[in-house]
């Protein structure tokens, strides 16, 4: 207990590029109005967290508490919410006033405030969110609350760029954002092809079902993609990925990079290319993630690569980035939580 009695608990925590450690905090008792308590009971690794832990995010600050891919139980009934309702969280805190918000496009809030990013998140016991960023996951099978954020970037970004049945559409990284692109790109019924330069990464994604595989872009169909989508976080990839998109086609940056993107003016306007930014995901993206589970299309079981407890993170997170490769997602358990 802290000085005056108040509980505390461990927190995931980046202390610095290349340093993770549990570190203290007071548990919160109590949430601002319109604000709910939540028990967090999973956190999904992400890229982010793996670009974070080695000092490549171009919107952090250190220490920084980890951690927005979350599911748990609401704490304390408040704002319509009943204590103990299962909850999947989206991450992106916004500000409501803004041009994006009043347009209907929180996920680019101007002043946005992701958990884990630009404050912390919710590797620990227990957070307090807007009561508007928490959906219902009591119906949903067992382990998929926690991966419903990740895949809901996927389906943002499919849902940019619009693939129409029979499209022939190209997924450039075939990590676990890709895989959420490929997925939704699949279900509007494209003919997904999926490039990566690591064959382990392209086995992975036979798992899925999906045929179309290329160790780099020797191969690739010629006369491009209807739709592409970069989600490699690899600025050089970026700029050859303009190449891959046929005339008339739509190019989606999924990923974010440091680097200036480069790209030749004359052959993006022979192509009458749409060029389209994907940030984040909104609560419909969350939605369309939730209904495909409950419909049984996609398999919480298969993506999940491994579980873990909070306490072996440390240990652990250095081996993990190293070998991302081969896992699609790992689950963080916090507490007793299965």
């Amino acid at each position: 207990m802290a000085d005056g009695g108040a509980a505390m608990m461990l927190c995931g925590t980046c202390t610095a590029p290349g340093q993770f450690d549990l570190t203290q905090a007071a548990r919160p008792e109590a949430a601002p109005e319109g604000w709910v308590l939540v028990d967090i009971d999973a956190v999904g690794l992400c890229g982010t967290d793996y670009h974070i832990f080695e000092g490549k995010h171009p919107y952090l600050e250190y220490p920084r508490v980890i951690g927005h891919e979350l599911s748990g139980h609401v704490a304390v009934a408040a704002s319509g919410w009943l204590a103990g309702a299962a909850v999947a969280v989206n991450p992106y805190i916004s500000c409501g006033t803004c041009h994006a918000c009043g347009r209907g496009k929180p996920n680019c809030c101007s002043q946005i405030s992701v958990l884990g990013v630009h404050r912390d998140g919710g590797m620990c016991d227990r957070i307090a969110v807007p009561a508007g960023n928490l959906y219902a996951a009591g119906a949903l099978p067992e382990g998929a609350a926690v991966l419903t954020e990740f895949l809901a970037i996927g389906a943002h970004a499919v849902r940019r760029g619009a693939p129409a049945a029979g499209d022939r559409v190209l997924v450039t990284g075939a990590g676990p954002i890709g895989l959420g692109v490929a997925l939704f790109a699949r279900l509007n019924g494209a003919e997904v092809h999926l490039m990566d330069t690591s064959a382990a990464r392209l086995e992975a994604m036979r798992g899925f079902g999906f045929e179309h595989l290329h160790l780099g872009a020797a191969g690739l169909p010629e006369g491009g993609f209807d739709v592409s989508f970069d989600a490699t976080g690899n600025g050089k990839a970026i700029e050859a990925g303009f190449a891959h998109v046929a005339h008339g086609g739509t190019y989606v940056l999924v990923s974010v990079v440091k680097d200036e993107i480069r790209f030749s003016d004359p052959e993006f306007h022979k192509r009458e290319m749409a060029l389209l930014g994907s940030r984040n995901a909104t609560e419909e993206d969350f939605r369309r993630v939730m209904d495909a589970f409950a419909a049984g299309e996609i398999d919480a079981g298969q993506i999940t690569s491994a579980r873990i407890g909070l306490a072996e993170l440390p240990a652990q997170f250095p081996s993990l980035a190293a070998d991302r490769e081969r896992l699609i997602k790992v689950v963080v358990r916090i507490g007793g939580a299965s």
